[in-house]
Protein backbone atom coordinates (compact mmCIF):
# COMPACT_ATOMS: atom_id res chain seq x y z
CA UNK A 1 0.00 0.00 0.00
CA UNK A 2 1.49 3.37 -0.65
CA UNK A 3 1.99 6.73 1.51
CA UNK A 4 -1.24 7.84 -0.63
CA UNK A 5 -3.50 5.45 0.08
CA UNK A 6 -2.89 5.09 3.61
CA UNK A 7 -2.91 9.00 4.51
CA UNK A 8 -5.93 9.04 2.66
CA UNK A 9 -7.97 6.04 4.25
CA UNK A 10 -10.98 6.04 4.66
CA UNK A 11 -11.18 7.20 8.34
CA UNK A 12 -8.32 9.68 8.56
CA UNK A 13 -7.45 11.64 11.02
CA UNK A 14 -4.71 14.67 11.28
CA UNK A 15 -3.48 14.31 15.31
CA UNK A 16 -1.87 16.74 17.35
CA UNK A 17 -1.04 16.73 21.12
CA UNK A 18 -4.67 15.55 22.62
CA UNK A 19 -6.65 16.52 19.36
CA UNK A 20 -7.92 13.66 16.69
CA UNK A 21 -9.52 15.91 13.71
CA UNK A 22 -11.47 13.84 11.80
CA UNK A 23 -11.35 14.76 8.20
CA UNK A 24 -14.33 15.54 5.66
CA UNK A 25 -14.88 13.20 2.91
CA UNK A 26 -12.45 14.19 0.03
CA UNK A 27 -13.45 13.45 -3.33
CA UNK A 28 -9.32 11.75 -3.83
CA UNK A 29 -10.97 8.91 -2.16
CA UNK A 30 -12.59 8.12 -4.37
CA UNK A 31 -10.22 8.84 -7.44
CA UNK A 32 -7.86 6.31 -5.53
CA UNK A 33 -11.05 3.70 -5.00
CA UNK A 34 -10.59 3.53 -1.74
CA UNK A 35 -14.31 3.62 -0.80
CA UNK A 36 -15.20 7.08 -1.78
CA UNK A 37 -17.71 6.66 -4.11
CA UNK A 38 -20.44 5.21 -1.25
CA UNK A 39 -21.89 8.19 -0.11
CA UNK A 40 -22.84 7.90 3.48
CA UNK A 41 -26.90 7.71 4.68
CA UNK A 42 -27.58 9.63 7.45
CA UNK A 43 -30.29 9.90 10.17
CA UNK A 44 -30.71 12.50 12.56
CA UNK A 45 -33.93 13.09 14.92
CA UNK A 46 -34.95 16.52 16.95
CA UNK A 47 -37.36 16.07 19.42
CA UNK A 48 -39.25 18.85 20.84
CA UNK A 49 -41.47 18.61 24.14
CA UNK A 50 -44.76 20.14 25.03
CA UNK A 51 -46.23 19.67 21.49
CA UNK A 52 -47.54 22.90 19.02
CA UNK A 53 -50.40 25.18 19.20
CA UNK A 54 -53.45 23.78 17.79
CA UNK A 55 -56.43 26.48 17.87
CA UNK A 56 -59.74 25.33 16.99
CA UNK A 57 -60.85 26.38 13.03
CA UNK A 58 -63.63 28.82 14.63
CA UNK A 59 -60.67 30.73 16.74
CA UNK A 60 -59.11 33.71 14.93
CA UNK A 61 -55.69 32.66 15.49
CA UNK A 62 -56.35 29.14 13.26
CA UNK A 63 -55.51 30.80 10.04
CA UNK A 64 -51.96 32.44 11.45
CA UNK A 65 -51.03 30.39 14.64
CA UNK A 66 -52.10 26.62 13.64
CA UNK A 67 -49.24 24.26 13.48
CA UNK A 68 -50.26 22.52 10.98
CA UNK A 69 -50.60 23.66 7.27
CA UNK A 70 -53.81 24.05 5.46
CA UNK A 71 -54.85 22.78 2.12
CA UNK A 72 -53.52 19.46 0.27
CA UNK A 73 -51.06 17.64 -0.61
CA UNK A 74 -48.86 19.96 -2.76
CA UNK A 75 -50.85 22.77 -2.58
CA UNK A 76 -50.80 23.48 0.93
CA UNK A 77 -50.61 26.77 2.72
CA UNK A 78 -47.72 26.97 5.43
CA UNK A 79 -49.28 29.49 8.16
CA UNK A 80 -47.13 31.87 10.55
CA UNK A 81 -45.60 29.11 12.32
CA UNK A 82 -43.97 27.20 9.51
CA UNK A 83 -43.71 29.64 7.19
CA UNK A 84 -39.92 29.94 8.05
CA UNK A 85 -39.39 26.69 6.09
CA UNK A 86 -40.88 27.97 2.93
CA UNK A 87 -37.62 28.33 1.09
CA UNK A 88 -37.15 24.52 1.19
CA UNK A 89 -40.67 23.69 0.49
CA UNK A 90 -39.33 21.56 -1.92
CA UNK A 91 -37.45 19.40 0.54
CA UNK A 92 -39.86 18.89 3.68
CA UNK A 93 -42.77 16.77 3.81
CA UNK A 94 -44.99 17.13 6.85
CA UNK A 95 -47.00 14.40 8.88
CA UNK A 96 -49.87 14.45 10.33
CA UNK A 97 -52.40 11.36 11.77
CA UNK A 98 -49.83 9.11 12.94
CA UNK A 99 -48.84 8.21 16.51
CA UNK A 100 -47.82 4.97 18.72
CA UNK A 101 -51.21 3.02 19.62
CA UNK A 102 -49.29 1.77 23.04
CA UNK A 103 -49.41 5.32 24.21
CA UNK A 104 -51.97 7.00 22.92
CA UNK A 105 -54.35 7.51 26.26
CA UNK A 106 -50.61 8.13 28.03
CA UNK A 107 -50.71 12.08 29.18
CA UNK A 108 -47.93 14.40 27.29
CA UNK A 109 -45.74 14.88 30.69
CA UNK A 110 -44.48 11.17 30.20
CA UNK A 111 -44.70 10.34 26.68
CA UNK A 112 -41.22 11.61 25.37
CA UNK A 113 -39.84 8.24 26.08
CA UNK A 114 -41.38 6.21 23.61
CA UNK A 115 -40.86 9.16 21.03
CA UNK A 116 -38.60 6.39 19.00
CA UNK A 117 -39.20 3.73 20.20
CA UNK A 118 -42.89 3.04 20.10
CA UNK A 119 -42.79 0.98 23.24
CA UNK A 120 -45.67 0.19 25.79
CA UNK A 121 -43.91 2.54 28.50
CA UNK A 122 -47.56 3.23 30.08
CA UNK A 123 -48.66 6.61 31.90
CA UNK A 124 -47.61 4.72 35.43
CA UNK A 125 -46.71 1.73 37.01
CA UNK A 126 -43.87 -1.01 35.89
CA UNK A 127 -41.88 0.30 33.21
CA UNK A 128 -39.96 -1.08 30.00
CA UNK A 129 -38.44 0.78 27.02
CA UNK A 130 -37.30 -1.07 24.35
CA UNK A 131 -34.70 0.25 20.96
CA UNK A 132 -34.76 3.26 19.50
CA UNK A 133 -34.77 3.95 15.92
CA UNK A 134 -31.62 5.94 15.79
CA UNK A 135 -30.02 2.85 17.74
CA UNK A 136 -31.10 0.11 15.61
CA UNK A 137 -29.64 2.31 12.52
CA UNK A 138 -26.57 2.90 14.79
CA UNK A 139 -26.00 -0.87 14.60
CA UNK A 140 -25.75 -0.79 10.93
CA UNK A 141 -23.81 2.24 10.37
CA UNK A 142 -21.52 2.43 13.26
CA UNK A 143 -19.14 0.44 11.83
CA UNK A 144 -17.62 3.03 9.14
CA UNK A 145 -17.98 5.60 11.90
CA UNK A 146 -15.59 6.73 15.00
CA UNK A 147 -18.86 7.28 16.78
CA UNK A 148 -21.77 4.70 16.20
CA UNK A 149 -24.36 7.91 17.04
CA UNK A 150 -24.35 10.95 18.58
CA UNK A 151 -26.68 11.40 21.33
CA UNK A 152 -27.98 15.09 23.32
CA UNK A 153 -30.36 17.13 24.30
CA UNK A 154 -30.50 20.39 26.41
CA UNK A 155 -30.59 19.00 30.19
CA UNK A 156 -28.28 16.19 29.13
CA UNK A 157 -28.02 12.98 30.99
CA UNK A 158 -31.20 10.42 31.18
CA UNK A 159 -33.54 11.86 32.98
CA UNK A 160 -36.15 9.16 34.92
CA UNK A 161 -38.73 6.95 33.73
CA UNK A 162 -41.11 8.94 31.85
CA UNK A 163 -39.15 11.73 32.22
CA UNK A 164 -36.52 11.37 29.54
CA UNK A 165 -33.95 13.55 28.33
CA UNK A 166 -32.97 11.07 25.82
CA UNK A 167 -34.09 10.18 22.54
CA UNK A 168 -31.64 7.20 22.36
CA UNK A 169 -32.28 3.53 23.92
CA UNK A 170 -30.21 0.56 23.81
CA UNK A 171 -31.25 -2.74 22.58
CA UNK A 172 -31.87 -3.79 25.97
CA UNK A 173 -34.29 -0.58 26.04
CA UNK A 174 -31.89 1.25 28.54
CA UNK A 175 -31.69 4.76 28.39
CA UNK A 176 -28.38 6.10 26.44
CA UNK A 177 -26.89 9.14 28.61
CA UNK A 178 -27.38 12.80 26.51
CA UNK A 179 -24.50 15.50 26.03
CA UNK A 180 -25.41 18.57 26.67
CA UNK A 181 -22.43 20.60 27.23
CA UNK A 182 -21.18 22.22 23.39
CA UNK A 183 -17.22 21.72 25.14
CA UNK A 184 -17.84 17.83 25.97
CA UNK A 185 -19.70 17.34 22.23
CA UNK A 186 -16.25 18.93 20.59
CA UNK A 187 -13.83 17.06 23.10
CA UNK A 188 -15.79 14.14 21.85
CA UNK A 189 -15.32 14.54 18.26
CA UNK A 190 -12.15 16.28 18.31
CA UNK A 191 -10.41 15.42 21.07
CA UNK A 192 -8.43 12.24 22.04
CA UNK A 193 -8.04 10.71 25.64
CA UNK A 194 -4.92 10.36 26.56
CA UNK A 195 -3.86 11.15 30.19
CA UNK A 196 -2.47 14.47 29.45
CA UNK A 197 -4.17 15.44 26.29
CA UNK A 198 -6.69 17.82 28.73
CA UNK A 199 -3.76 19.76 30.00
CA UNK A 200 -1.55 20.49 27.15
CA UNK A 201 -5.16 21.32 25.12
CA UNK A 202 -5.53 23.70 27.98
CA UNK A 203 -2.38 25.35 27.17
CA UNK A 204 -2.89 25.94 23.62
CA UNK A 205 -5.28 28.80 22.26
CA UNK A 206 -6.95 26.38 20.19
CA UNK A 207 -7.05 23.04 19.65
CA UNK A 208 -6.82 23.22 15.58
CA UNK A 209 -4.05 25.27 16.42
CA UNK A 210 -1.88 22.21 17.22
CA UNK A 211 -2.95 20.53 13.66
CA UNK A 212 -2.39 23.01 11.20
CA UNK A 213 0.70 21.96 10.69
CA UNK A 214 -0.08 18.18 10.17
CA UNK A 215 -2.58 20.05 7.17
CA UNK A 216 0.38 21.25 4.98
CA UNK A 217 1.27 17.64 3.84
CA UNK A 218 -2.35 16.20 3.41
CA UNK A 219 -3.15 19.42 1.36
CA UNK A 220 -0.65 18.62 -0.88
CA UNK A 221 -2.02 14.94 -1.72
CA UNK A 222 -5.69 16.48 -2.10
CA UNK A 223 -6.85 17.82 -5.74
CA UNK A 224 -7.78 21.72 -6.18
CA UNK A 225 -11.64 21.16 -5.04
CA UNK A 226 -10.73 19.10 -1.96
CA UNK A 227 -8.16 21.72 -0.52
CA UNK A 228 -10.92 24.53 -0.69
CA UNK A 229 -12.85 21.90 0.81
CA UNK A 230 -10.46 21.06 3.83
CA UNK A 231 -10.11 24.71 4.23
CA UNK A 232 -13.97 25.25 4.82
CA UNK A 233 -14.08 22.63 6.95
CA UNK A 234 -10.75 24.16 9.39
CA UNK A 235 -13.26 27.41 9.48
CA UNK A 236 -16.00 26.22 10.35
CA UNK A 237 -14.14 23.87 12.96
CA UNK A 238 -12.66 26.90 14.44
CA UNK A 239 -15.70 29.25 13.92
CA UNK A 240 -17.51 26.37 15.91
CA UNK A 241 -14.74 26.17 18.37
CA UNK A 242 -14.92 30.09 19.00
CA UNK A 243 -18.72 29.70 19.83
CA UNK A 244 -18.36 27.36 22.52
CA UNK A 245 -17.37 29.46 25.25
CA UNK A 246 -20.57 31.62 24.94
CA UNK A 247 -22.83 28.99 24.75
CA UNK A 248 -20.76 27.14 27.92
CA UNK A 249 -21.87 30.44 29.60
CA UNK A 250 -25.69 29.90 28.79
CA UNK A 251 -26.02 25.97 29.66
CA UNK A 252 -23.89 26.84 32.97
CA UNK A 253 -26.36 29.64 34.23
CA UNK A 254 -28.82 28.27 36.99
CA UNK A 255 -31.94 28.42 36.57
CA UNK A 256 -34.00 30.46 38.23
CA UNK A 257 -36.53 29.31 40.48
CA UNK A 258 -38.85 31.78 39.69
CA UNK A 259 -42.86 32.14 38.40
CA UNK A 260 -42.85 31.44 34.52
CA UNK A 261 -44.16 34.78 33.99
CA UNK A 262 -41.30 36.15 36.03
CA UNK A 263 -38.56 33.96 34.42
CA UNK A 264 -35.03 35.82 34.22
CA UNK A 265 -32.09 34.45 32.79
CA UNK A 266 -28.51 36.20 33.53
CA UNK A 267 -27.08 35.45 30.18
CA UNK A 268 -28.51 37.39 27.11
CA UNK A 269 -31.25 35.45 25.34
CA UNK A 270 -29.52 35.85 22.20
CA UNK A 271 -26.90 33.24 24.07
CA UNK A 272 -29.57 31.17 24.38
CA UNK A 273 -30.08 31.44 20.57
CA UNK A 274 -26.39 31.04 20.24
CA UNK A 275 -26.51 27.40 22.33
CA UNK A 276 -29.12 26.13 19.90
CA UNK A 277 -27.39 27.11 16.99
CA UNK A 278 -24.10 25.45 18.05
CA UNK A 279 -25.52 22.37 19.28
CA UNK A 280 -26.68 22.39 15.60
CA UNK A 281 -22.92 23.33 13.82
CA UNK A 282 -21.75 19.98 16.30
CA UNK A 283 -24.05 17.71 14.54
CA UNK A 284 -23.48 19.19 11.31
CA UNK A 285 -19.11 19.03 11.73
CA UNK A 286 -20.03 15.33 12.84
CA UNK A 287 -21.85 14.37 9.54
CA UNK A 288 -19.22 16.10 7.46
CA UNK A 289 -16.07 14.89 9.14
CA UNK A 290 -18.21 10.99 8.96
CA UNK A 291 -17.56 10.81 12.50
CA UNK A 292 -21.53 9.48 13.02
CA UNK A 293 -24.01 9.18 10.60
CA UNK A 294 -26.69 8.94 13.56
CA UNK A 295 -27.44 11.97 15.57
CA UNK A 296 -30.42 12.81 18.22
CA UNK A 297 -31.11 15.86 19.82
CA UNK A 298 -33.89 16.29 22.70
CA UNK A 299 -34.89 20.00 23.27
CA UNK A 300 -35.34 19.52 26.63
CA UNK A 301 -37.73 17.52 28.40
CA UNK A 302 -41.92 17.40 29.15
CA UNK A 303 -43.06 18.84 31.61
CA UNK A 304 -40.56 21.93 31.57
CA UNK A 305 -37.30 22.53 33.90
CA UNK A 306 -34.03 22.99 33.03
CA UNK A 307 -32.23 25.11 30.65
CA UNK A 308 -34.68 23.94 27.51
CA UNK A 309 -37.47 26.15 29.46
CA UNK A 310 -35.61 28.76 28.86
CA UNK A 311 -34.42 28.37 25.00
CA UNK A 312 -38.19 30.46 24.24
CA UNK A 313 -36.04 33.14 25.65
CA UNK A 314 -34.38 33.93 22.65
CA UNK A 315 -37.51 34.73 20.74
CA UNK A 316 -38.60 36.94 24.26
CA UNK A 317 -41.08 34.69 25.78
CA UNK A 318 -41.20 33.08 29.22
CA UNK A 319 -40.73 29.36 30.21
CA UNK A 320 -41.18 27.41 26.91
CA UNK A 321 -43.68 24.90 29.12
CA UNK A 322 -45.71 27.25 30.41
CA UNK A 323 -46.79 28.62 26.93
CA UNK A 324 -48.78 25.66 26.33
CA UNK A 325 -50.90 26.51 29.47
CA UNK A 326 -51.83 30.13 28.14
CA UNK A 327 -52.94 29.73 25.36
CA UNK A 328 -56.37 31.20 26.23
CA UNK A 329 -54.81 34.85 27.42
CA UNK A 330 -54.02 37.00 25.19
CA UNK A 331 -52.05 36.01 22.44
CA UNK A 332 -51.49 32.92 24.19
CA UNK A 333 -52.06 31.08 20.66
CA UNK A 334 -49.67 33.58 19.10
CA UNK A 335 -46.69 33.42 21.59
CA UNK A 336 -47.33 29.21 21.40
CA UNK A 337 -47.16 29.81 17.92
CA UNK A 338 -44.16 31.87 17.93
CA UNK A 339 -42.06 29.36 19.82
CA UNK A 340 -42.57 26.61 17.36
CA UNK A 341 -41.95 28.62 14.50
CA UNK A 342 -38.65 29.57 16.30
CA UNK A 343 -37.91 25.83 16.64
CA UNK A 344 -38.64 25.16 12.90
CA UNK A 345 -36.41 28.46 12.41
CA UNK A 346 -33.28 27.36 13.67
CA UNK A 347 -34.15 23.20 11.90
CA UNK A 348 -34.57 25.20 8.74
CA UNK A 349 -31.37 26.55 9.42
CA UNK A 350 -29.54 23.42 10.01
CA UNK A 351 -31.40 21.72 6.47
CA UNK A 352 -29.81 24.32 4.53
CA UNK A 353 -26.77 24.10 6.27
CA UNK A 354 -26.83 20.62 4.89
CA UNK A 355 -28.23 21.56 1.23
CA UNK A 356 -26.08 24.36 0.86
CA UNK A 357 -22.80 21.60 1.24
CA UNK A 358 -22.09 19.27 -1.53
CA UNK A 359 -20.87 15.56 -1.31
CA UNK A 360 -17.48 15.44 -2.27
CA UNK A 361 -18.31 12.43 -5.17
CA UNK A 362 -20.89 14.82 -6.75
CA UNK A 363 -23.96 12.53 -5.44
CA UNK A 364 -26.18 15.66 -4.48
CA UNK A 365 -25.80 17.63 -1.40
CA UNK A 366 -25.55 16.35 2.53
CA UNK A 367 -29.73 16.97 2.67
CA UNK A 368 -30.17 14.73 -0.02
CA UNK A 369 -28.26 11.63 1.48
CA UNK A 370 -29.64 13.06 5.01
CA UNK A 371 -33.36 11.59 6.61
CA UNK A 372 -33.19 14.86 9.29
CA UNK A 373 -36.27 14.49 11.43
CA UNK A 374 -38.43 17.19 13.75
CA UNK A 375 -40.79 16.17 15.88
CA UNK A 376 -42.98 15.86 19.23
CA UNK A 377 -44.94 13.15 20.84
CA UNK A 378 -47.83 15.40 21.76
CA UNK A 379 -49.76 17.83 19.66
CA UNK A 380 -52.24 19.70 21.39
CA UNK A 381 -51.95 20.41 25.05
CA UNK A 382 -49.66 16.90 26.07
CA UNK A 383 -51.93 15.03 23.85
CA UNK A 384 -50.20 12.10 22.60
CA UNK A 385 -51.93 11.94 19.27
CA UNK A 386 -51.16 13.58 15.50
CA UNK A 387 -47.84 13.97 16.48
CA UNK A 388 -46.47 17.11 14.69
CA UNK A 389 -44.00 15.91 12.21
CA UNK A 390 -41.58 17.43 9.47
CA UNK A 391 -38.80 15.74 7.35
CA UNK A 392 -36.59 17.16 5.21
CA UNK A 393 -33.99 15.58 2.97
CA UNK A 394 -33.40 12.01 1.73
CA UNK A 395 -33.84 12.84 -2.15
CA UNK A 396 -31.24 9.90 -2.87
CA UNK A 397 -33.15 7.65 -0.45
CA UNK A 398 -35.99 7.77 -2.37
CA UNK A 399 -37.60 10.15 -0.25
CA UNK A 400 -40.20 12.76 -2.30
CA UNK A 401 -40.55 15.91 -0.71
CA UNK A 402 -43.02 19.16 -1.25
CA UNK A 403 -45.96 17.26 0.18
CA UNK A 404 -48.21 17.45 3.11
CA UNK A 405 -49.21 13.94 3.73
CA UNK A 406 -52.34 13.10 6.31
CA UNK A 407 -53.27 9.88 7.64
CA UNK A 408 -55.73 8.00 9.09
CA UNK A 409 -59.55 9.01 8.76
CA UNK A 410 -61.55 11.70 10.97
CA UNK A 411 -59.15 14.12 11.20
CA UNK A 412 -58.62 16.01 8.01
CA UNK A 413 -58.38 19.51 9.12
CA UNK A 414 -56.44 18.15 12.32
CA UNK A 415 -59.27 19.30 14.67
CA UNK A 416 -58.88 16.07 17.00
CA UNK A 417 -58.32 17.60 20.07
CA UNK A 418 -57.69 21.19 19.02
CA UNK A 419 -58.40 23.93 21.45
CA UNK A 420 -57.94 21.61 24.26
CA UNK A 421 -56.56 23.75 27.30
CA UNK A 422 -57.50 21.05 29.95
CA UNK A 423 -56.24 17.83 30.91
CA UNK A 424 -59.31 16.36 29.98
CA UNK A 425 -58.49 16.11 26.46
CA UNK A 426 -56.30 12.99 27.29
CA UNK A 427 -58.64 11.37 28.96
CA UNK A 428 -61.64 11.80 26.20
CA UNK A 429 -62.57 8.90 23.93
CA UNK A 430 -60.41 8.75 20.81
CA UNK A 431 -62.52 9.68 18.05
CA UNK A 432 -60.40 9.96 14.87
CA UNK A 433 -58.09 6.62 13.44
CA UNK A 434 -54.47 7.14 12.91
CA UNK A 435 -51.45 4.98 11.88
CA UNK A 436 -48.73 3.34 13.23
CA UNK A 437 -46.23 5.82 13.54
CA UNK A 438 -43.54 2.80 13.41
CA UNK A 439 -44.86 1.75 9.92
CA UNK A 440 -42.71 5.38 9.12
CA UNK A 441 -40.05 3.70 10.70
CA UNK A 442 -39.55 0.78 8.99
CA UNK A 443 -39.84 2.86 5.79
CA UNK A 444 -36.88 5.06 6.95
CA UNK A 445 -35.00 2.07 8.32
CA UNK A 446 -35.26 0.08 4.95
CA UNK A 447 -34.08 3.11 3.34
CA UNK A 448 -30.92 3.72 4.88
CA UNK A 449 -30.30 -0.18 4.01
CA UNK A 450 -31.70 -1.59 7.20
CA UNK A 451 -33.50 -4.83 6.22
CA UNK A 452 -36.20 -5.05 8.70
CA UNK A 453 -40.05 -5.61 8.08
CA UNK A 454 -41.00 -4.53 11.35
CA UNK A 455 -40.64 -1.50 14.04
CA UNK A 456 -42.34 -2.01 17.41
CA UNK A 457 -44.65 -5.07 17.01
CA UNK A 458 -45.86 -3.42 13.42
CA UNK A 459 -45.14 -4.60 10.19
CA UNK A 460 -45.22 -2.87 6.76
CA UNK A 461 -43.89 0.53 5.22
CA UNK A 462 -45.99 3.75 5.35
CA UNK A 463 -47.96 4.13 1.79
CA UNK A 464 -47.32 7.19 -0.03
CA UNK A 465 -44.04 7.92 1.65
Amino acid sequence: MNNKSVLLSRKIFLRGTGVALAMPWFETFAADGSGGDETPKRFVSIYHPDGVGLPLKSDPAWKDWSWFPQGGETDFELTKVLEVLEPLRSDITIYSGLSHPAVRKVHGHSNADQYLTGAATGGHGLYKNSISLDQVYAEHAGKYTRHSSLVMSTNGGVGGPRGAQTQSFNREGRPIPAMNKPKQLFNTLFVTSSKDAAARLARSKSALDLLIDNTRSLRRQLSGHDQETLKQYIDAVRDTEVKLTKAQKWIDTPTPVVDTGNLHLDAEPKEARLYFQTMYELIYLAFLSDSTRVATFQLGRENGEGPHDLLSMAVGLGGAHGLTHEVKKPDGWKNLGTYNRYQAEEFGRFAQRLKDTPEPNGNGNMLDNTFAMHGSASSSFHLSRNYPIISAGGKNLGFTNGRYLKFGQGNEDNQAGAGIVTDAGWRGKIEAEELPLAQLFVTILQRLGVETDSFAGYSGTLNRV
